[in-house]
């Protein structure tokens, strides 16, 4: 149980790190990244849900997180300019 809850902290950190990388949003602390890798982590499980996809360890589940990271700054900028 405890290391299900550090390694998705540790998934949400990463997440939010490279999809700031990605994004060209180098501003985040390490808390804004981990608040950003779980909101995409979320939305990128939602979405596989959807589209029948899920993943079943740990680089399955940073790949969604990214993706859904990515998809969520990409609509706050949208929202915010």
């Amino acid at each position: 149980m405890l290391w299900h809850l550090i390694s998705t902290l540790l998934v949400g950190i990463a997440a939010g790190f490279i999809a700031n990388k990605l994004m060209g949003n180098d501003a985040a602390s390490i808390g804004g990244n981990l608040c950003l890798g779980l909101v995409g982590s979320i939305v990128g499980s939602l979405l596989a849900g959807l589209l029948g996809l899920g993943s079943r360890n740990m680089l399955g589940s940073l790949i969604l997180a990214v993706i859904g990271a990515c998809l969520a700054v990409w609509v706050y900028n949208k929202i915010k300019s």
